[in-house]
């Protein structure tokens, strides 16, 4: 900011008071002023500042703990009727304790083939409409195979977690789903204009509405304006998680194994009435201020009958992360998830079904006492037909004793 006289001070790091300390909650702002004086005397306010930040950031840093990835879900539409193995913690309470976290996840899915799109953008200039029975006519008359999917989910997870051992924990994962109330819309759309991004025929229909039109060769389905169901509880998920095992002087891994238990049949868009079977395998490289993760999953998904049918297959996974303490209490994440379609040609020949999920998550952590609160924003990466446009996860945990 200009100061009198043609001065201009910056402010550049944050520094503790008195300067022998090493208190985040002591830290006080430092102003530098760069006075009158040559470039060179410029440059080197500048550059001191810069090493300023590091080093307090380090010093502010040099407690933190690390935990792990983002526990992001698959956030594909209805990802969460099979079983999915979340990314591991790497911070676990000490033996004989409980832990508890709570998820929050809202998705927002525009997907549809090449034939849908082109139908639907030719719909924008008319101004929207809520899909109707000559819309569905229209879509249904396409050449070839078709399928739209306009759909906003919001789920919850609760994960109890109890370390049993040093090395082993269990846990029960309990969920339910909400496809009521949508709210992402028109916040997508206000991005693709302001980025001149194409509108895939999103103007055309009526938002925040539920639309699923499946007309494949394994199958047809049509559900309009809104959900055969408001929502419900999912099926719960078991798991035992054995960790800490050495791998050199760096790495460490965990083995996990999970159920999906369907307790109660088969319920339309809730549950497909079977249970999933998973392995996991967990490594992370953990240093003072830093972390790198890689989670290897593999699912039997024991197929489901929900919408169209699906055949039982192995569904593999993977998932890789990085974490960073940027203060003690705060951490930044970034990872990236991959996985294989359950669809096969045997379902469909669309490429847009068939193509691998890409996702990728950033976020962060923030540490008060026993309680962690987590965000993280998840976009749809390379294969857009397949996976949400956009979602967000809001996360509270209670990890007591550290």
């Amino acid at each position: 900011m200009p100061a009198a006289g043609g001065r201009a001070t910056y402010l550049f790091w944050r520094m503790p008071r008195p300067l022998q300390r090493r208190s985040f909650q002591d830290a006080r702002f430092l102003i530098v002023s760069s006075m009158d004086g040559s470039k060179n005397s410029k440059s080197w306010r500048a550059a001191f500042g810069l090493l300023a930040m590091m080093a307090l950031a380090a010093s502010s840093a040099a407690g933190a703990d690390l935990y792990g990835m983002l526990p992001m879900r698959d956030l594909s539409p209805f990802g969460f009727l099979r079983l999915d193995m979340r990314p591991t913690h790497a911070v676990l309470a000490e033996p004989g304790r409980w832990t508890l976290e709570t998820e929050f996840a809202t998705q927002n899915t525009w997907a549809m083939s090449p034939q849908v799109e082109e139908y639907l953008t030719g719909l924008e200039t008319s101004g929207r409409r809520p899909l109707g029975v000559s819309e569905l006519a229209a879509i249904r008359g396409l050449p070839g195979e078709n399928y739209l999917v306009d759909l906003e989910t919001t789920t919850v997870d609760v994960t109890l977690n109890y370390r049993l051992t040093s090395h082993l924990s269990g846990y029960l994962i309990t969920s339910a789903v909400s496809y009521d109330r949508g709210f992402l819309d028109g916040a997508v759309e206000r991005f693709h204009d302001t980025f001149a991004l194409s509108s895939y025929g999103r103007p055309a229909i009526a938002r925040n509405g539920v639309n699923l039109i499946y007309d494949l060769k394994s199958g047809s389905y049509a559900s309009l304006g809104r959900s055969p169901t408001s929502g419900g509880l999912l099926d719960p998920t078991l798991g035992m998680r054995y960790s800490g095992i050495a791998l050199g002087r760096s790495w460490q891994l965990s083995l996990e194994g999970a159920v999906k238990l369907a307790l109660g049949g088969e319920r339309q868009l809730l549950s497909t009435g079977r249970s999933d079977f998973g392995l996991q395998a967990a490594a992370q490289w953990r240093g003072a201020r830093q972390a790198f993760y890689a989670n290897a999953a593999a699912v039997y998904y024991a197929g489901g009958e929900f919408l169209v049918e699906h055949e039982t297959q192995i569904v593999p996974t993977l998932i890789v992360g990085y974490e960073y303490a940027l203060t003690a209490n705060t951490n930044l994440n970034i990872q990236g998830y991959a996985s294989t379609s359950v669809y096969s040609r045997r379902d469909t020949e669309l490429d847009e079904l068939l193509d691998n999920k890409y996702q990728l998550t950033a976020g962060f952590r923030h540490r008060r006492n026993d309680l962690v609160v987590s965000f993280g924003i998840t976009e749809n990466v390379q294969n857009i037909n397949n996976t949400p446009d956009i979602g967000l996860q809001l996360g509270l945990s209670w990890i007591p004793g550290r």
